[in-house]
């Protein structure tokens, strides 16, 4: 083997292991960012981002992250937003990621580098009001945040329906 297809090798299996999966399991044909991606592209275009904070060790976290993966609804409705999943040391630091506190998970929605607080799980415990356990959920507050910020085309918005995965 010559030089040049060794290191041809080399390159391509540096590149193959740097490249990270940012779905974390939670669903990789969304297209989802780093937050620092996300948030420079909210800046630049004033789309939404949807942030999505858990870990690796927590039962409620492994026990959304397989119904959010399913949900072709969350999967469709992903689009409208720039999308970020967090997992373990990758959680952003801060006080405003903590807008009720530093239980997981957390879904929060950020416009113009705020954490928009009344963007919340309505159906949930109001001393948690960002965390999430079932899809509807997630969906239901995915439907009110495309309202809030005119997402999306009328003709799609209409046959969405948020009371099945």
């Amino acid at each position: 083997m010559d030089v040049f297809t060794i290191f041809l090798f080399v390159g391509v299996f540096c590149i193959i292991g740097a490249t990270k999966d940012l779905s974390n399991g939670w669903n990789p044909y969304i297209n989802w960012k780093t937050l620092e991606e996300a948030e420079k592209e909210s800046e630049e275009t004033n789309k939404p981002i949807m942030l999505v904070i858990h870990k690796s060790w927590c039962g409620a976290c492994r026990a959304l992250q397989p119904q959010f993966a399913a949900s072709v609804k969350i999967e469709r409705l992903s689009s409208n937003f720039l999308m970020v999943n967090t997992l373990d040391d990758d959680e952003p630091k801060g006080e405003k990621y903590l807008p009720d506190g530093g239980y997981i998970p957390r879904i929060l929605f950020i416009h113009k580098g705020e954490v928009r607080e009344d963007l919340y799980n309505e159906a949930g415990n109001p001393k948690y009001k960002y965390y999430y356990y079932a899809p509807n959920d997630i969906l239901t507050t995915m439907e009110k945040a495309i309202k809030t910020f005119n997402l999306g085309d009328e003709e799609n918005n209409e046959d969405r329906v948020v009371d099945e995965l």
